[in-house]
């Protein structure tokens, strides 16, 4: 049965995802968040399409949940795989209720360090390899009248760190192509929410989520300080965030962002408050730089 489209902000139905299975198209699914979450859908019920750019790294969904998975190679940056893959997964399933964009990896040095082959590098799989997705997946979303893109960014989509700038930028933009895609896409009973995870014990850290600019040494005891400090840092389970999610793809109304982790409120409200107090502080003068009324 086609989806039928309805009102932008409303469900299509209320029956509940354990009755009607919801069918899953997930990038980066071998480790990490993207893994833990594929797993979690599938063993509530539901349906997933799960890639990555080594198909062997899923065989192990295909054996144990059969014909509930489909799993497809997947190089983000590769715009003509991409829409292959989306075009794949909605004809095998019959529609795509969450499209959930996971894929991504961080580049470690500061600002002086990185090349800028290696920002593009990391900008293309972490935020133009996100766009083809959802410019695959919209005209089908569109045509069903439904459907809910998540983007995984960061509590780094709103504050940032030394030695980690760069892969923090990506996230900024991450956030803001996900908002201006929030109020675009409304219209035709598409919902979009950011998903922004503090620090967790995820594979995030292994040599297939980084690459490490070449070091220049006069930053080497300020970045040993910074690997210590990041060491020291709490870290959550990545087992306990299913249930958000599912809260989320569940909701008729899901929010446009949502923290993962007890720590992420506590620091964004000291950045913005510093931000506010800077720009209270400075008012007058960005006030007189208004000018005359024209």
């Amino acid at each position: 049965m086609t989806p039928q489209p309805h009102p932008a902000g409303q469900t299509g139905t209320t029956l509940a995802a354990s009755t009607i299975p919801k069918i899953w198209f997930i990038t980066g699914a071998s480790r990490g968040f993207g893994r833990v979450w594929a797993e979690a859908a599938l063993q509530r019920g539901d349906k997933v399409a799960a890639t990555a750019r080594q198909l062997a790294s899923l065989a192990d969904l295909t054996e144990q949940y059969g014909a509930n998975v489909l799993t497809l190679e997947l190089d983000v940056t590769n715009p003509a795989q991409v829409k292959a893959a989306v075009a794949q997964a909605h004809a095998h399933f019959g529609r795509l209720d969450v499209v959930l964009n996971n894929a991504g990896y961080s580049l470690v040095g500061t600002i002086e360090e990185a090349s800028l082959d290696e920002i593009r590098a990391m900008y293309e799989t972490n935020v133009y390899g996100a766009v083809s997705v959802i410019q695959a997946a919209l005209p089908l979303l569109r045509a069903q009248g439904s459907g809910h893109i998540l983007g995984t960014s960061s509590s780094l989509g709103h504050v940032t760190m030394p030695v980690i700038g760069y892969y923090a930028s990506t996230k900024w933009a991450f956030e803001a192509i996900h908002e201006s895609l929030a109020a675009e896409v409304a219209p035709f009973g598409i919902k979009v929410t950011i998903i922004e995870p503090g620090a967790y014990a995820t594979e995030f850290g292994s040599p297939e989520s980084l690459r490490f600019a070449a070091g220049l040494e006069v930053y080497t005891d300020f970045k040993n300080q910074f690997f210590a400090a990041l060491r020291s840092m709490e870290r959550g389970d990545p087992a306990a965030t299913p249930g958000a999610l599912f809260a989320v793809v569940d909701a008729a109304q899901p929010p446009l962002r949502l923290f993962l982790g007890s720590h992420n409120l506590a620091a964004v409200r000291a950045a913005y408050a510093e931000r506010l107090a800077t720009w209270d502080a400075w008012d007058t003068v960005a006030a007189a730089a208004q000018g005359a009324a024209k």
